[in-house]
């Protein structure tokens, strides 16, 4: 068994942006702003941020005195590195009551005054990129409950913004689901999950089978996907993911505008029907009724016009719900999910 399941982070957040150079750079701190907004307390910036998440602007201390229980450093930096200017907040937010997590390559765990603040004052420190305790090999055995799992034909393509999406509308639409965070963005946002990536290769499958347990015949776990297993650089970890998810239901993600698969220069991104043919094979390793129920684009560099033409001659060619969540809303995956 594990020692834990991961990571359990404790809302309201304080969001931290930094001094951002721009909206981009503080686009972890905004993700969680738009997709747990009520989880937030407001957002503290430093002079010459020019990232906003759309959060009260709050010192340490107004954050505290209005809850706030973590200080969620939601600012990317260049090679994930943790600017010593931060360590007397990190060193005042702890003093104040609060957490600290982060999604930085660089443990704040690994800054020896912060680490003794934090246990000496019975603080936790979350560095979602390190996964805690250990996990067991995957086993492949059959669990109650059904899972959909976001899939795609490149990485960095839309698969949590359409696992988010979707859990969002099933809760909307009275069905029992929980969203299961993979990568340090949907953790933060989750304020639970498991970064597969940073899971050694022998144990990811049984890291997602105790991320998505056994539970009530109609619950949903709605899986946060990574990469695509015909990427040949992170095919590894989608294949464990695929395989310990189990999916009742896949949910492929596309971008019509990609040309070429990302950090792999000029190798063009697979086919949907490929990418399907690749996933459902896997799949059916550990689940044999394992189907692809639906497809998401990503049309964000499509006009409008040109965005909806695309979706529907994608639902025709595949005969398949194909949606943009962004644009059309997810209406028709419900309708397939509930027919399973």
């Amino acid at each position: 068994m594990t020692e834990t399941a991961g990571f359990a982070i404790p809302t309201p957040y304080l969001v931290f942006l930094g001094a951002a150079h721009d909206q981009l750079a503080g686009k972890t701190g905004v993700g969680v702003a738009q997709w747990r907004r009520e989880a937030c307390v407001g957002q503290m910036r430093l002079p010459g941020c020019r990232a906003d998440a759309g959060l009260p602007d709050l010192s340490l201390e107004d954050a505290a005195a209005r809850g706030a229980k973590t200080f969620l450093i939601g600012t990317t930096t260049r090679g994930g590195r943790i600017d010593r200017d931060w360590i007397p907040l990190l060193l005042r937010a702890l003093e104040l009551g609060m957490d600290i997590a982060s999604g930085l390559h660089d443990r704040v765990a690994d800054i020896p005054e912060v680490a003794e603040a934090a246990r000496r004052l019975g603080r936790s420190i979350h560095d979602v990129r390190h996964p805690r305790g250990s996990f067991p090999v995957g086993t492949g055995e059959k669990r109650s409950g059904k899972r959909v799992l976001t899939i795609g034909t490149d990485c960095s393509i839309g698969k949590m913004f359409t696992a988010l999406a979707l859990h969002r509308a099933m809760i909307e639409a009275g069905m029992k689901a929980t969203f299961r965070a993979t990568g340090q963005t949907g953790i933060l946002i989750a304020g639970s999950g498991i970064p597969l990536d940073a899971v050694v290769a022998d144990f990811i499958s049984g890291a997602v089978e105790v991320l998505c347990p056994a539970n009530d015949p109609d619950h949903w776990d709605v899986i946060e996907g990574q990469a695509s297993v015909l990427h040949p650089s992170y095919a590894g970890v989608t294949v464990g993911l695929v395989m310990g998810a189990q999916p009742d239901a896949m949910v492929l993600v596309h971008d019509p505008t990609r040309r070429t698969m990302r950090g792999l220069g000029s190798r063009p991104v697979p086919g949907i029907a490929e990418t399907m043919e690749a996933h459902l094979a896997t799949a059916r390793v550990t689940n044999p009724n394992a189907r692809i129920i639906g497809i998401s684009l990503n049309t964000q560099h499509m006009a409008e016009k040109d965005a909806l033409a695309e979706i529907a001659r994608t639902a025709e060619r595949f005969a398949l719900p194909t949606i943009d969540p962004a644009r059309t809303g997810c209406a028709p995956l419900i309708e397939a999910l509930r027919a399973i």
